[in-house]
């Protein structure tokens, strides 16, 4: 069950001096991208520098470069930049599907997820972005207090009875960028309407499929027993590779969807394996967010 807000911050507090694990390891994926500020970049008041620009009739003498104007015989303004924090809001299905793993030494899907959304989250705080976690009720925000409540929210995470999770944005805000963890082979309605919601708010995002191997390369033969994660649905076959060619074409015809879901919204949609290594998927995303802010 995810905790509310006001219960992960007396939770945080209690656990301030613990590390837990998934912090360490978001913490070391984290450093192997450069934590750089994904703010959209305008000219406006500020400390950091931007450019140089010729000047024009409208330009006060205060502002011009005279130490980068000496170097030739023009007039030469130098520009400030202002920097807009963008508001990024996770959600990470929770539902019992993504407790799979196709071999014990491999991460779950939900092990993966959980650990991308953190070090995607860190990343972010550290260039100076608010974020947030849809399923936690914590609204996008910045500061180490913020990180600390995101650690514990995806530490603490527990999988829903329910096969799948059902996608909410309630705590993302209009105009800023979401990015959604599953492995999208449920009832995709629910996801579809979370995406018609957030094209009428203006908001940009992320589909981010988590599968594990297996369920990729389907690498069953003679009889073999299909169990759901929650226990509800059983299917048996004296044949599983029969099931190949049909079970390929489906998930083939399922990305698509996905991805057809994405392009109507504007949103970016990708499948990530949990066999690779995790710093891909994180590099992508952060690449893939910079793009969007564009």
């Amino acid at each position: 069950m995810t905790q509310t807000a006001p219960a992960l911050r007396r939770s945080a507090e209690a656990l301030s001096g613990a590390l837990p694990p998934l912090l360490v390891a978001a913490e070391h994926l984290a450093n192997s991208v450069l934590p750089g500020a994904h703010g959209r970049r305008r000219i406006g008041p500020g400390a950091e520098f931007w450019q140089f620009r010729p000047s024009g009739p409208s330009d006060p003498a205060t502002r011009i470069d005279w130490r980068r104007s000496a170097r030739g015989d023009d007039l030469f303004v130098r520009e400030t930049e202002w920097q807009a924090a963008r508001a990024v809001t996770l959600w990470v299905d929770t539902g019992a599907a993504m407790a799979f793993s196709g071999d014990p030494s491999r991460e779950t899907k939900s092990e993966r997820a959980r650990l991308l959304s953190l070090a995607l989250g860190l990343v972010l705080l550290r260039g100076g972005e608010r974020v947030g976690l849809a399923e936690a009720d914590l609204p996008p925000r910045a500061g180490r207090g913020q990180a600390e409540l995101l650690t514990l929210a995806l530490s603490t995470e527990g999988t829903a009875g329910d096969e799948h999770g059902a996608v909410d944005l309630y705590a993302a805000p209009t105009g800023g960028h979401v990015v959604i963890f599953s492995d999208f082979l449920g009832d995709l309605t629910t996801v579809q309407r979370a995406l018609e919601q957030a094209a009428a708010r203006s908001m940009r995002g992320i589909l981010v499929q988590i599968l594990d191997p297996i369920e990729e390369n389907f690498p069953f033969d003679g009889r073999t027993r299909f169990e759901s994660m929650s226990g509800h649905l059983t299917y048996e076959t004296l044949r599983a590779s029969d099931l190949k060619a049909d079970y390929a074409a489906r998930l083939a015809a399922r990305k698509d969807q996905l991805a057809g879901l994405a392009r109507q919204s504007g949103w970016h949609a990708t499948t990530m394996h949990t066999d690779r290594p995790a710093s891909e998927g994180l590099l992508w995303l952060y690449h893939a967010l910079g793009e969007g802010a564009r």
